[in-house]
């Protein structure tokens, strides 16, 4: 589903004016320089996420200005959210600047004046751009115009299960079908929200059902980064978001299961995982086991029967029987 244009098929010395006037067309005006314009590399790949856009940018190091004039020949009336995952980059935009560097997050108006550089050694920089129209956030321009060109840290709260966000869905975007990606473009706009109003100290004024949909992304990246814990449970879940357990089960009133139905279905599904992969075949079944938060042998292998109808050991050893199986020319297995 990426749509990949890359510059890596021209002459040295068409590559930089053939990367800015892609940009100029199909972006948006912008006024592009080079030092070194004979040395420049790009690639850029977009994702289609439902009137939401997510872009991934190799580059040289360049600079980027939008005047009035080019805002005046073009503008897609979008805010767009940078994440700077190699290299850096400044902005000036709005009587504000800042700099920033990889696991930083950086929010720009495309209707104002602007000028950004993009620095980076030996490597190329990187760079993932949220697309948003400029209506989908449900905050007020007044607030939003307080945070163009500010730094927002990708390392800690709302940012950084933003920043998460987006690094799965340049991983894994590619696989899913479109209403899939509608839907994740939409939780994309809510973690969005909630990453600015946070920062601009707005959070009050986001509408309840935005908060919810922020803090349930939340709890859920906290039960995965947890699940090898196994004093994990609801209430522990719950007093690391400062919630009370009723008001945590509240919040999952619309998920189709409970809290704790949720980390038991993710450690099954983690150990399946481990156990179908050839690299984890030295590691013992009870092993895979503890390291997914279960309390004992005993425990995970009923649930993980009950789960998917046979035991763990007899489905590692289907599974390394159906990965050893000869393959026909057409790739199907021969049993």
């Amino acid at each position: 589903m990426w749509s990949v244009v890359s510059s890596g098929e021209l002459p040295d010395r068409e590559r930089f004016e053939w990367f800015a006037d892609m940009i100029s067309r199909e972006v948006m005006p912008t006024a592009l320089t080079s030092e070194r314009p004979e040395e420049f590399t790009a690639d850029v790949a977009l994702l289609d996420l439902g009137g939401v856009q997510l872009s991934k940018v190799a580059y040289s190091p360049l600079r980027s200005r939008r005047t009035p004039a080019l805002i005046r020949r073009g503008d897609p009336e979008q805010y767009q959210l940078g994440l700077v995952t190699r290299g850096a980059m400044t902005l000036d935009q709005n009587g504000n600047d800042c700099a920033a560097e990889a696991g930083d997050l950086v929010f720009w108006d495309t209707s104002r004046p602007s000028d950004a550089r993009y620095v980076s050694e030996g490597d190329p920089g990187q760079l993932v751009i949220l697309q948003l129209p400029r209506d989908a956030l449900p905050l007020r321009a007044g607030r939003l115009d307080g945070m163009l060109a500010h730094r927002m840290s990708g390392r800690s709260g709302v940012g950084a299960v933003l920043v998460d966000f987006l690094r799965s869905l340049v991983t894994h975007g590619g696989g899913c079908a479109p209403e899939e990606l509608a839907r994740l473009g939409a939780t994309a706009i809510d973690l969005a929200a909630a990453c600015l109003a946070g920062h601009a100290d707005a959070e009050d004024r986001l509408p309840a059902e935005v908060r919810s949909r922020a803090l349930l992304r939340r709890v859920h990246l906290f039960i995965e980064y947890n699940l090898g814990d196994p004093e994990l449970t609801p209430a522990v879940v719950a007093a690391h978001h400062n919630l009370s357990v009723r008001s945590l089960h509240q919040l999952f009133k619309g998920e189709g299961e409970t809290v704790q139905a949720r980390i038991r279905r993710r450690r099954l599904e983690r150990c399946r995982d481990d156990l179908a992969s050839p690299e984890l075949l030295a590691h013992p079944v009870q092993a895979i086991a503890a390291r997914r938060g279960f309390s004992g042998p005993a425990v995970f292998s009923r649930a993980f029967r009950e789960a998917y109808g046979v035991s763990p050991t007899e489905f590692r050893a289907l599974r390394i029987k159906e990965a050893r199986a000869p393959r026909t020319p057409g790739g199907a297995s021969r049993s």
